[in-house]
């Protein structure tokens, strides 16, 4: 039978993994995942570990959904592929149909058109180059980009222009975008009036630079990969109206947020605001396929219009060889009425509530730095006692059954959101027993 160790070695000798540092790679002792259902993943000697961060923050329904199965089984059956340029597919349609229906209301314009991508990053691409092309095309072109500092939305250069954390993005600087950093509102750094500052902040550039900026980007109410760095609602009500007074757009990047992960089924949501631009992913297909798209209001739609007169084309020339995949959306829209049939988004809600309760007594503990949370999506800060403390309370927690990431010195919790009593009660446990092993 070949081992985990046996399939650890072969790997090692020809495979090179994203966000790894090789040198340590066999010394960490990966996991070597075999299978996987509902909430567990199962490795090749047999072992089953809870899946406490949803492969990345993708599984919501957990894994191998029979319903789900069932319609990407079918459309398999159906159509494999079909080029999304010069045609279209039904799943396309009624997938766009779908999340434009689920999409955020409130101050803003109605998010109404959906262009497809292939990743959280490609989104953001995508994203961006409109945000441009609108700007070149409404008046004259604004090169620069507001985001927030400690930002993260993916790591192709656009993306990582927009972001701001520096451990991932310092390499690249040189090729970058022009972008006006400001402080985030979920920067502990900046004090108990954190929110305040961090608006007036965006304010102020704004009223020094807004002319020339085509957009102002925002992961909205929680900033994932800087640690769950959670933020007041308010701040994404300025933003809106800084957005609309210096005739920049306002783009929500919901990759990581969307699809019920913060209690709501977008964290815009919770602020009763739409921006012009929303970016959505990984949950998208329930965690299935590779998948993203970019929600437009209309007005920036009909910017893309070709008009009598025109001197140059106004088309927005960008694509993918796989956008729009029948496969992706097939998933996609099964994976949305499974959670509008089973209420997934109240049921998240109230999971982020019991995982709050289960680890509150971690707020107190001495090696805890802090606790943040909003909906299902929690970090544990972890004060750090070594180079990789954050990695050695995931190592231990594995010991014990559940599979966690780290973010540096902060644990990541993201767990399917359909996690049953016994799971969650699991989960909560065996991350409390991992920090005491490790910060006692």
């Amino acid at each position: 039978m070949t081992t985990s160790s046996d399939w650890i070695a072969r790997d090692a000798a020809a495979v090179w993994h994203p966000f790894t540092q090789h040198a340590n790679w066999i010394d960490d002792r990966p996991t070597v995942v075999d299978r996987a259902e509902g909430p567990w993943l199962v490795d090749v000697d047999g072992r089953r570990y809870l899946d406490g961060v949803s492969s990345l923050w993708t599984t919501t329904l957990g894994h191998c959904h029979p319903e789900v199965n069932a319609a990407v089984a079918d459309q398999l059956a159906r159509l494999d592929h079909s080029t999304f340029l010069g045609t279209t597919h039904t799943p396309g349609v009624e997938l766009a149909e779908a999340l434009l229906a689920s999409a955020p209301a409130g101050e803003g314009p109605e998010l109404t058109k959906v262009f497809y991508a292939g990743d959280g990053s490609s989104a953001v691409e995508a994203a961006l180059k409109i945000a441009y092309q609108y700007s070149t095309q409404t008046g004259r072109p604004r090169p620069r980009f507001v985001r927030l500092q400690h930002a993260y939305h993916g790591d192709t250069l656009g993306a990582v222009a927009v972001g701001g954390h520096d451990l991932f993005h310092d390499t690249y600087k040189p090729l970058l975008l022009e972008t006006v950093g400001v402080p985030s509102p979920g920067d502990r750094e900046l004090g108990p009036d954190r929110n305040a500052t961090a608006a007036a902040a965006l304010e102020a550039t704004m009223a020094a630079q807004g002319d020339q900026v085509c957009a102002i980007v925002v992961e909205p109410m929680i900033q994932g990969a800087a640690g769950m760095l959670d933020y007041d609602a308010e701040f994404l009500r300025t933003a809106r109206s800084l957005a609309d007074a210096h005739g920049a757009l306002l783009v929500f990047d919901e990759v990581a947020t969307g699809f019920g992960r913060t209690g709501s089924m977008w964290a815009a949501d919770h602020a009763g605001v739409a921006p012009d631009l929303l970016t959505c992913g990984k949950g998208i297909t329930a965690g299935y396929l590779p998948l993203s798209a970019v929600l437009a209001a209309q007005h920036v739609y009909d910017a893309f219009l070709a008009r009598p007169g025109d001197t140059g084309p106004r088309t927005f020339f960008h694509g993918h060889t796989y956008t729009g995949n029948p496969l992706c959306c097939a998933a996609a829209i099964a994976g949305l009425r499974v959670m509008e049939e089973q209420d997934v988004v109240a049921r998240a809600a109230g999971l982020g509530e019991r995982l709050g309760k289960l680890l509150e007594p971690l707020a107190s503990h001495d090696g805890v730095v802090e606790v943040r949370r909003l909906g299902t999506m929690i970090g544990v800060e972890v004060a750090p006692g070594t180079a990789r403390t954050g990695f050695d309370v995931c190592q231990a927690a594995r010991e014990r059954g559940v599979w966690l990431r780290p973010l540096g010195d902060t644990v990541i919790v993201m767990p399917p959101l359909t996690l049953g009593e016994s799971e969650t009660e699991l989960l909560a446990t065996a991350l409390t027993e991992a920090v005491d092993e490790v910060l006692s």
